[in-house]
Parts: C-alpha cells; sequence; structure tokens
C-alpha cells in the first residue's frame, strides 16, 4: 500500500473504553484508521459517513446489542455488505451462534481474545478491501481510457473526412487546369491557369508537411537547428509570408516590436513557422476587412509575442481543446474552415520544444482572440 492511497478503515464497537484501546493497539498497522464507537448508535452514526473495511462488534452491549447494530447495518445500503466479527464473552452457544450469522456476521471470536488469530483474520479482510478499492480504481481509469480512445477514435474519422476534402479541392483542379492547359497553352489565360495550379500545389505540399511535422515530433524525430538569432529577424520574415492571406482578405495588419534587438537562442524558421501559423490562423477566422496585431513584449528574462485579432473568436466550450490535434473552431455563419485542424498543435509542440508556451490569452466569439507566446531571452548578449 502507497503512502499517498488514503487509510483503511475499521469499525471498533464496545461499550468499555479500554477494550477498544487494547483492539486498537492490537490491530494497528501502517495503512490502517480505527474508528471506535461506544455505542450502537454512535457506530450507526459513523457508518454513515466513513467506508469501513471490517466491523468488530461486542455482543453484549446496554441498549443496542451487537445483534440489533447488525441487523440496522444489513438494512442499510451504505452498510450491508461489512463483514462483521462478533466478540462476545458469553456463551456460544449453537443458538446465539445462528442469530449472529442470521444477522451477517462472517465470524465469531471469544474473550479473551487470542491476538494472533484476530490478528490474521481481520488482515484477510483488510486485504480484501484495499484489492477491492485497487479494482475500482482500474476500472475507472479503464473507462475514463475508453471514452477518451473513443473520442479519438472520433476526431480521427472527422479527420479524415476533412483530409479527404482538403486534398480533393485542389488535386481536381490541378486535373482540370492541366486539361485547360492543352488547348490554351502559351496565352494569358494559360498563364493565369499555371499560377492557380501552382497554389494549390503549394496548398497540397503545406498540408502534407504539417502532417509530417506532427508524425516526426509524435516520433521524437524533430530536431531544432538553434543559433543565435534576432527575433525581429525571424518575424519579420513571419509576416512576409503571412502577406499574401492576410491581403487577400482585406485585413489591416499592425506590427509593434522592440526596437532594440530581442536575442533568442532558436531555430530561425520554426519561430518564422510559430508566428506565420498564427497570423495566418488570426487571418482565416477574421471575417473579411479585419484587424489583425503582432506585439513584442520583454518581460524580465522573457519575450511574449501577441497575435490578436477581431475575427469569430472562440466558443467557451472549445476554448480548454484549442490546442488539441484535429481541433477545429466552426461557426453557423463560417461554416468549417479550410485546413486539417493541427494548425495549433503543431504550433504548442514547437513552441515547446524551443522551452517556451503558448496559451489562449482571451478569446470572445464574435470579438476575437489573443494568442501568447512566450519564449526565453538570451541574456547578456
Amino acid at each position: 500500500m502507497t503512502s499517498e492511497a488514503s487509510p483503511v478503515q475499521f469499525l471498533l464497537v464496545d461499550d468499555l473504553e479500554e477494550n477498544l484501546l487494547a483492539l486498537e493497539a492490537l490491530l494497528q498497522r501502517d495503512g490502517l484508521q480505527c474508528l471506535k464507537a461506544r455505542s450502537g448508535e454512535e457506530a450507526l452514526e459513523l457508518l454513515l459517513v466513513h467506508d469501513v473495511a471490517l466491523a468488530l462488534l461486542d455482543v453484549q452491549m446496554p441498549g443496542m446489542n451487537g445483534f440489533e447494530l447488525a441487523e440496522f447495518m444489513r438494512g442499510n445500503e451504505r452498510a450491508r455488505h461489512i463483514p462483521i466479527i462478533f466478540l462476545t464473552a458469553g456463551s456460544a452457544d449453537l443458538q446465539r451462534r445462528f442469530r449472529g450469522y442470521e444477522a451477517g456476521a462472517v465470524d465469531f471470536i471469544q474473550k479473551p481474545i487470542e491476538a494472533d488469530i484476530l490478528r490474521s483474520k481481520a488482515n484477510v479482510f483488510f486485504d480484501l478491501f484495499e484489492q477491492r478499492r485497487q479494482i475500482m480504481a482500474q476500472r475507472d481509469e479503464l473507462a475514463t481510457l475508453a471514452k477518451a480512445l473513443q473520442g479519438a477514435d472520433r476526431r480521427k474519422n472527422e479527420f479524415l473526412a476533412i483530409l479527404g476534402h482538403e486534398l480533393r479541392n485542389p488535386i481536381m483542379a490541378l486535373g482540370a487546369g492541366l486539361h485547360l492547359l492543352e488547348r490554351r497553352e502559351g496565352t494569358d489565360a494559360g498563364r493565369s491557369i499555371r499560377g492557380q495550379m501552382d497554389r494549390h500545389v503549394r496548398h497540397v505540399s503545406r498540408l502534407v508537411e504539417d502532417l509530417l511535422d506532427i508524425a516526426r515530433i509524435d516520433q521524437g524525430k524533430i530536431s531544432l537547428s538553434k543559433e543565435r538569432i534576432m527575433l525581429q529577424d525571424a518575424l519579420t520574415f513571419a509576416v512576409e509570408a503571412s502577406q499574401p492571406s492576410i491581403d487577400a482578405a482585406g485585413h489591416r495588419l499592425t506590427v509593434d516590436m522592440p526596437d532594440a534587438p530581442v536575442w533568442m537562442g532558436a531555430d530561425y524558421t520554426r519561430i518564422a513557422q510559430i508566428i506565420s501559423n498564427l497570423l495566418n490562423n488570426a487571418a482565416k477566422y477574421t471575417p473579411p476587412g479585419g484587424e489583425i496585431g503582432l506585439t513584442v513584449l520583454a518581460r524580465g528574462d522573457w519575450i511574449e509575442v501577441e497575435v490578436a485579432d477581431n475575427g469569430i473568436g472562440i466558443p467557451a466550450d472549445m476554448q480548454a481543446r484549442i490546442f488539441d490535434l484535429f481541433a477545429q473552431v466552426r461557426s453557423k455563419s463560417h461554416g468549417a474552415q479550410e485546413g486539417l485542424g493541427i494548425g495549433l498543435a503543431l504550433v504548442k509542440q514547437l513552441v515547446e520544444l524551443h522551452g517556451g508556451d503558448i496559451r489562449l490569452k482571451a478569446s470572445t466569439p464574435g470579438s476575437g482572440s489573443i494568442f501568447a507566446v512566450r519564449f526565453p531571452m538570451l541574456v547578456n548578449c
């Protein structure tokens, strides 16, 4: 039994205090807790609030005797399954034994008590109780695991449906483009078709790269090429990479970075990827003509980068799962958004590989969201 486990409780009932103390000393061991009662009424009160492994009842008590207490226990839903050992100094004739077993006793022990016999019998019930408690804990753990697996299976099926949709559209467009190119090669229309095909190829490539990154991180196969970088350079590159999607939706991007260089020991490409993903996410979930902000704040030995938007926001029931793999925000007005729901999960893992953390700082449906990323900053540079 581990020290972290709650103790196994047992109940002693006897009208004489000296008997209670002697029995407690006899049975006590690590991981046990003794509950003592000097009357049947007091014992019933304890049984209403405690789950006990064994009840040892004195038969001859004033008021409610041991047999009557056992009958009350058998009539109570909470206490009816508690094993009972009767302790008696009286005669052990067959009639008394029959009444005791009828009341639910598992054993009779005559006084004066032989310590080894009582201790051995009681330990059997203590061990059975602990085993039953462990089985119940394992059952609850298995039930929780089964529920999690069902959720994972459901999310996998949703992901496969989204993946099929995401890949089908650009592949169909590529096929149609190739067919049209056969007729319009060398014309302005042909060049336009080539540009559209190129965008679809890049879209499919981005999906595949995100999938590969998730797989590499989960398998521990991704490594960072860390070097001393200036954060502003990586963020500028991230903005340039995200600018097409921001401009396409007519958003206005505001960037606020410190003038003084902010130095980090980081992978330049991955830092740019993290911020670019957040900016693209903001552009995707913000209605046309929205506002997106990128802010850099120095806080002690940490640097915090915030990406804010005034988009559709994240529903309250979704906020705790927003960094889960395949999680996607859906809204009645915007429907399912483009993508596989792996962007924020990938961002979170890349941030943590850099020794940082990411959180949803604020989000209100219909008013937008703020994501805050913290990175450790190089000092004394």
